[in-house]
């Protein structure tokens, strides 16, 4: 078996092609459509998946949140209106672990942290978006890692006074002030009815991709925000009073370490929901590891979803390949005939018919890799979902599409090696 061979084998599979282009696009539509899924959805889980991981790397590895719920809950399978029903947190949850848990360096809280109060915020007569309004304490930066772009974040004195300061997030920067070149800080803005003095802006934070953009929000002190926004409140679940629960962030002092801090976190917060030994948390306790433990098992579940709707798709290409090369190998029985008067040996007229398979998938493979890259660009392009377009993703679609092409193709090439070359003679 020697490259001329191979050449000419490939050769003449082009020409098949082009002969019975009509044909040979009905053949390879399959392994097309499953070739662009595997690589146009390649493209966008794992770019969403790198978003995803940056986001949550941003949280800091010793950074321990604790929640009403979270979806560390919800992959666990707990019914999501046990999960409306439990206890709300509050301030004095934050205060209670700042005190009582010696492990703990610096405790924040954060009011609204869903997104489930919104305002515009207004300078000149520029409106932004509507955007979340967050309350935090002055640990806001040190806790969710965030970093200061310019300005400076509000004071403990600020916080204790309810002073009027913001600080704003890139989106709301970049749409009154950057376009303009205009310097925010302490420049007055409305928020709502209310007049703020900006004193700092934050960096822009890593974008998951899906849901609200990670940078539509402003940070004021907590205080001012229950002053301001007590009242409006998500209502809960099956229409319940008004409440809002508040997310606490923990910080444990780096001689503690963060196993010891989230013991004593989550025995003050047992403590103070007066749980009993025997009764499951009624809170959620997430950190770092956790989210990406979750986020693990979601991603599984997708990417197994994708190879089950590929495979699908590229079994009925598969088929058909089979299909086109069996007529193929009975169209062309004298010409197997001839081939095998003349000496070629059986594992020669094998190599043929293989390697016409194979070649036949490959620009089923090559079409389908442009056609994903081609999805998954558009989407970014216009929607600015991350994506990602590793080499390995083209190569498993070319690996695909080949593997395809000698499998399904094997049958009608083994027939083709065992014709008698007699009777394949006298075939017409």
């Amino acid at each position: 078996m020697n490259l001329l061979l191979l050449r000419e084998v490939v050769t003449l599979a082009l020409d098949t092609l082009r002969t019975n282009k009509l044909r040979s696009a009905l053949t390879i539509l399959g392994v097309v459509i499953g070739i662009t899924a595997i690589v146009g959805m390649t493209s966008l889980i794992r770019g969403f998946d790198q978003s995803l991981r940056d986001s949550i790397r941003q949280l800091g590895p010793n950074t321990i949140f604790v929640a009403k719920f979270s979806g560390v809950s919800l992959a666990a399978g707990h019914d999501f209106a046990d999960l409306m029903r439990r206890p709300n947190l509050t301030v004095d949850d934050a205060k209670a672990i700042q005190k009582l848990a010696p492990s703990v360096q610096n405790v924040d809280i954060w009011l609204a942290p869903m997104g489930d109060l919104q305002d515009r915020v207004v300078y000149n007569g520029n409106r932004t978006k509507l955007l979340n309004i967050i309350g935090a304490t002055e640990q806001y930066a040190t806790l969710s890692f965030v970093k200061l772009e310019a300005g400076r974040l509000f004071s403990a004195s600020e916080v204790e006074h309810r002073r009027k300061v913001v600080v704003l997030g890139d989106t709301p920067y970049q749409a009154l002030f950057a376009q303009s070149g205009l310097d925010p800080v302490n420049k007055k803005v409305r928020i709502g009815a209310a007049e703020f003095t900006v004193i700092g802006v934050l960096g822009k934070r890593p974008s998951a991709g899906v849901g609200p953009p990670q940078d539509d929000f402003v940070v004021i002190p907590q205080t001012t925000h229950q002053a301001l926004y007590g009242t409006r409140a998500t209502r809960a679940f099956r229409g319940g009073p008004a409440v809002r629960s508040a997310m606490i962030a923990v910080l444990p002092r780096e001689d503690a370490g963060r196993d010891k801090a989230l013991g004593e976190v989550e025995e003050i917060m047992r403590v103070r929901h007066g749980l009993k030994l025997d009764e499951p948390d009624d809170f959620d306790i997430v950190t770092q590891d956790a989210a990406l433990r979750v986020w693990d098992q979601v991603s599984r579940a997708t990417f197994l979803g994708l190879v089950v709707i590929s495979s699908i798709a590229l079994m009925v290409g598969g088929i058909g390949v089979m299909a086109i090369m069996t007529i193929s190998v009975t169209e062309r029985t004298r010409e197997i005939g001839v081939r095998k008067a003349l000496g070629a040996r059986r594992r020669e007229i094998l190599f043929q018919f293989l390697t016409e398979a194979a070649v036949l998938t490959l620009v089923g493979g090559l079409l389908g890799i442009a056609l994903g890259a081609g999805i998954g660009v558009t989407v970014h392009t216009a929607t600015g979902f991350p994506i990602s377009l590793p080499w390995w993703s083209f190569a498993l679609g070319l690996g695909f599409s080949a593997a395809v092409g000698i499998f399904f193709g094997m049958v009608p090439a083994v027939r083709a090696s065992r014709l008698d070359p007699i009777e394949a003679l006298r075939h017409e």
